[in-house]
C-alpha cells in the first residue's frame, strides 16, 4: 500500500505543478499578488497534491468496485423495473450534493438553490436511467446523442439567456469526483454482465449522457422564475494576515467540506449495505477493502476541496481582475491557452477516468492519448471563452457550431472513441474549473466591465464541449492509420506470379510457421481483436450447445 500511495503522490506532483509554475510566474511579473493570497494558494497547493493523492486511491479501491457489484447485481436480476428504479435512485443520490454543483448554485438567486439542486439531480437520474437502458437495448449512442442535443437546442431557443450559460455550465460540474468513478464503474459492471462484441463501447457513454440532464433541467426550470432577478453577487478575493488566520481559514474550510462529502457518500454507502445484506453477500475481506477505500475517499477529496477552494479560488480571481486591467489585455488569450493545457492534469475525475479507458481498452487507448486531447481541448476552450469575454459574444454562436461538428464527427469517428469524448467532455470541465478557471473568468469580465452571467459563465460549457471534439479528432486519425496499415498488408501479400517462392523454399514448412494475414489484423487492432475473441467465444458456446 505504501508503494502504491508513493505512485499516487508522483502523479498529484507532476500534475499540480504546472499550474503552481503559471501562477508564481504571473505573480513575480505581471500580476504580483498580495502575500497572504500567495500564500493561501501554496498552502492549497499542496492540500490539493495530498488530496488527490488519498482520493484517486480511494476511488481505486471502493467507489469503483462498489460502482461495478452494483451494476452486476442489477444486471443479473433481470428485472428491468428494478434497473430503472435503482438507477434513478443512484443517479439522484450521487448528485444531490456534489460538492462542483454546490459552487454553480450559488450563483443563481433568482432560482432557491434546494430548487435547482432538485431539478439538476432528477435530470441526472432520468438520463442515467436511459443511458442504462442504451446498454441494455444496445441503442446506437450518436443517435442517442444526436435526438438528445436537437432537443436541448429546442428548449434553450425557449428559455431567457440568463439561463442558457448556466445551464451548460451545470451539465458540466455534475460529472464531479464522485459521480464520475461510480457511473462509469457502474455502467462497466451492467456491460460486462451482458457481455457481447459492443461491450467495450458500452461501458462509456454514461457519463455523456447524464451530463445532457442538468443542461435540460436547468432551462426548463428558469421558465418558471423571471431572469430579471438572476444577478452575481461579486465577492473580493480573500486574504489573511497571519499565519493563525491562514491555519484556521483552512481549518474551517476543511470542517465544512467534509461534511458535504459525508452527505455525498452516507447515501452511496447505505444503499451498498442495504444490496450487501441483501444480495452481494460479499467476503469479509473484500468488504474491509472497500470500507477502508470509502475512508480514503472520504478524507482525500475533503482535503482536495478544501485546497481548491479556498486556495485556488482567490487567486483565479485576483489574476483575472489584475490581467484584465493591464494596457496589454489581449496577454489573456494565450495565457488562457496555457492555464487549459496544465488545469486538466489537476482534474481528479480525469485521471479516474484515463484509467479506466485504459484498462477496458487493454492499452489500445493510452492514458496518454487521452490527457495529450483533452488537454488541448481545454487549452482551446480557454482561449475562446477569453475571446468570448472580450469581445462580449453571445454562447450561442460558440455552442451551435461547435456541437455541431461534435454530433457530425459521430458518423466518422469509431463508436468507441465517440463513447470515451462526450464521457471526457463532462470529465474535464469538474472541481478546478468551477473553483479556478471560473472565478479567473469572472474576475477578468469584471474588469472589463461585462455582464458576469452572461459572459464569465459559459467558461465551464466550453471546456466540456471541446475535448469532444479533439477525442474524436483523435479517433479519426487513429481509424485512417489503421486502413492505411491494412492496405499496406494486403498489397504486400499480393505477389506476382514471377515472385512466387521457388520449390527449395516450400510456402508451408510446419517448422516456421507462417504468421496469417488475420493474425496481422489482431495485432494491428486490439480493439477489434478484443471483439473478435469475444464472438468466438459464444460461437463457441454455440457450438457446444448444438454437439450435446
Amino acid at each position: 500500500m505504501n508503494g502504491v500511495m508513493t505512485e499516487k503522490l508522483k502523479e498529484s506532483v507532476q500534475s499540480v505543478l504546472p499550474v503552481g509554475i503559471i501562477v508564481f510566474l504571473l505573480n513575480i511579473t505581471i500580476a504580483p499578488m498580495p502575500t497572504g493570497t500567495l500564500m493561501m494558494f501554496l498552502t492549497g497547493m499542496v492540500l490539493l497534491i495530498v488530496g488527490m493523492s488519498i482520493f484517486t486511491l480511494g476511488a481505486e479501491i471502493s467507489m469503483i468496485p462498489m460502482g461495478e457489484t452494483i451494476g452486476s447485481v442489477l444486471t443479473k436480476s433481470r428485472k428491468l423495473w428494478l434497473m430503472v428504479v435503482s438507477s434513478f435512485v443512484l443517479g439522484v443520490v450521487v448528485t444531490v450534493a456534489e460538492p462542483d454543483l454546490q459552487v454553480l448554485t450559488k450563483q443563481v438567486p433568482a432560482v432557491p438553490d434546494a430548487a435547482l439542486i432538485a431539478s439538476v439531480a432528477c435530470g441526472v437520474g432520468i438520463f442515467l436511467v436511459l443511458a442504462l437502458l442504451r446498454i441494455l437495448f444496445q441503442m446506437n449512442l450518436s443517435h442517442v446523442l444526436i435526438v438528445s442535443y436537437v432537443f436541448v437546442f429546442v428548449i434553450a431557443a425557449l428559455t431567457a439567456p440568463d439561463y442558457l450559460a448556466v445551464s451548460f455550465d451545470s451539465g458540466g460540474v455534475t460529472t464531479g469526483p464522485i459521480t464520475v468513478p461510480f457511473i462509469l464503474a457502474l455502467g462497466s459492471g451492467i456491460s460486462a454482465v451482458r457481455g457481447g462484441s459492443t461491450a467495450e463501447e458500452d461501458s462509456f457513454g454514461l457519463c455523456a449522457l447524464c451530463s445532457i440532464g442538468p443542461i435540460l433541467a436547468v432551462l426548463i426550470t428558469g421558465m418558471f422564475f423571471d431572469p430579471s432577478g438572476t444577478g452575481f453577487a461579486f465577492e473580493s478575493a480573500a486574504t489573511v494576515d497571519s499565519v493563525g488566520e491562514l491555519i484556521a481559514l483552512f481549518a474551517n474550510g476543511f470542517l465544512q467540506f467534509f461534511k458535504e462529502v459525508c452527505i455525498v457518500l452516507l447515501p452511496i454507502i447505505v444503499i451498498f449495505v442495504f444490496l450487501q445484506l441483501i444480495h452481494l453477500k460479499l467476503p469479509k475481506t473484500k468488504l474491509i477493502r472497500i470500507m477502508v477505500g470509502i475512508v480514503y475517499t472520504l478524507v482525500g477529496l475533503s482535503v482536495f476541496l478544501t485546497g481548491v477552494n479556498i486556495g485556488f479560488m482567490p487567486a483565479g480571481t485576483y489574476l483575472g481582475r489584475s490581467i484584465a486591467s493591464l494596457p496589454y489585455r489581449w496577454i489573456l488569450i494565450p495565457l488562457s491557452a496555457a492555464i487549459g493545457c496544465c488545469v486538466v492534469f489537476a482534474e481528479p475525475a480525469v485521471h479516474v477516468l484515463n484509467n479506466q479507458v485504459e484498462d477496458i481498452t487493454s492499452g489500445a487507448i493510452s492514458g496518454r492519448m487521452m490527457m495529450v486531447g483533452l488537454s488541448i481541448g481545454v487549452g482551446l476552450a480557454l482561449a475562446m471563452a477569453m475571446i468570448r469575454i472580450m469581445a462580449q459574444i453571445p454562447i450561442w454562436f460558440f455552442l451551435l457550431p461547435g456541437y455541431a461538428v461534435a454530433l457530425a464527427m459521430t458518423f466518422f469517428s469509431p463508436k468507441i472513441f465517440t463513447a470515451i469524448a462526450f464521457d471526457s467532455g463532462g470529465v474535464a470541465a469538474g472541481t478546478m474549473a468551477a473553483a479556478f478557471l471560473l472565478p479567473f473568468a469572472s474576475g477578468a469580465c469584471e474588469a472589463m466591465g461585462g455582464n458576469i452571467m452572461t459572459d464569465a459563465f459559459g467558461i465551464i460549457a466550453m471546456v466540456a464541449m471541446m475535448p469532444i471534439i479533439t477525442v474524436q479528432a483523435i479517433g479519426i486519425i487513429y481509424r485512417i492509420k489503421l486502413d492505411r496499415a491494412e492496405k499496406a498488408e494486403e498489397a504486400d501479400g499480393a505477389l506476382p506470379e514471377e515472385e512466387v517462392p521457388s520449390p527449395e523454399f516450400p510456402e508451408e514448412n510446419p517448422e516456421f510457421p507462417k504468421e496469417s494475414e488475420e493474425n496481422k489484423g489482431k495485432m494491428e487492432n486490439p480493439i477489434a481483436n478484443s471483439e473478435e475473441t469475444s464472438e468466438n467465444r459464444t460461437d463457441g458456446d454455440n457450438s457446444l450447445e448444438r454437439e450435446e
